[in-house]
C-alpha cells in the first residue's frame, strides 16, 4: 500500500505539472476526446439525461460523502471508534486536497456553444473522480477490516466500486464538464488519499503497545 501511494502521488504530480505547463499533446488528446463526446451528447438526448441523474444525484460527491460519513457514525457501535475518525477524517482531508489543488491550478473547464451541462469552481481534479475513488476506497477498506468473513460478499462490492469509480468520470466527460485529464486527475489523488491513509492508520496499530500476557498465579506448576 505504501508504493501504492508514492506511485499514485507521483502519476498525478506528474499529471499536474503536465497541465500546469500547457503540454499539447495532453491538452489535443483532451480536446479530441471532449469534441468527440459532445457530439454524442447532443445526438443523444435521453442518454445525456441518464448521464446527469448519474452524475448529479447518484455519483454526487456530496451523495458519496454522506454514504462515508453514515458508515463512520455506525462505526462506534462495533467497536471502531478509531477507523470511523478515520474515514471521515480522510474524506474532509481528500476535499481540501481537492479545492486546494484547484485553486492552484486553475484550469478553465471546456466551454460549449450548446452545453448539455453545466458546473462551477476550477476543472482539474475532477471532484467527482476524487470523491468516488476516496470513497469508494475506504468502504472496500473498511469492508476488509471489519467483515467477519471478509471475502464473502468482496467480490460484489468490488464490482460496485470500481462501476462508480469509472462510471462518475465517464459522466464527467460525457457531459462536458470536465476533460480527461482532470479525470485521470482526480482518480490518482484519491486513491493517494486513501493509501495513504491505510498506510497511517496501520502504522498507529503497530506503535500502540501490547497488552501485557498474563501473569501465573504464584504456586501454579509446582
Amino acid at each position: 500500500m505504501r508504493y501504492s501511494a508514492v506511485v499514485s502521488g507521483i502519476l498525478a504530480l506528474l499529471l499536474l505539472v503536465l497541465v500546469v505547463v500547457g503540454w499539447p499533446p495532453l491538452l489535443s488528446f483532451d480536446r479530441s476526446v471532449d469534441e468527440a463526446l459532445h457530439r454524442s451528447a447532443l445526438a443523444h438526448p435521453g442518454l445525456t439525461r441518464l448521464n446527469r441523474v448519474l452524475s448529479d444525484w447518484v455519483w454526487d460527491p456530496w451523495t458519496l460523502r454522506a454514504l462515508a460519513f453514515a458508515v463512520a457514525l455506525v462505526l462506534p457501535r462495533y467497536g471502531h471508534r478509531r477507523l470511523a475518525l478515520w474515514v471521515a477524517g480522510t474524506v474532509l482531508a481528500a476535499l481540501g486536497v481537492q479545492q486546494a489543488v484547484k485553486a492552484l491550478v486553475g484550469r478553465e473547464r471546456p466551454v460549449w456553444r450548446d452545453p448539455v451541462d453545466s458546473a462551477s469552481f476550477a476543472a482539474f481534479p475532477s471532484g467527482h473522480a476524487m470523491t468516488a475513488a476516496v470513497v469508494c476506497g475506504l468502504l472496500l477498506w473498511v469492508f476488509a477490516v471489519v467483515g467477519r468473513e471478509p471475502w464473502r460478499g468482496w467480490g460484489t462490492a468490488a464490482g460496485l466500486a470500481v462501476v462508480s469509480v469509472l462510471g462518475v468520470g465517464w459522466t464527467r466527460i460525457y457531459l462536458g464538464v470536465h476533460w480527461p485529464s482532470d479525470v485521470l486527475a482526480g482518480w490518482l489523488m484519491g486513491w493517494c488519499c486513501v493509501a495513504v491513509a491505510v498506510v497511517a492508520y496501520r502504522r498507529g496499530d503497530g506503535a500502540r503497545p501490547l497488552p501485557a500476557p498474563p501473569r501465573d498465579h504464584e504456586g501454579e506448576g509446582t
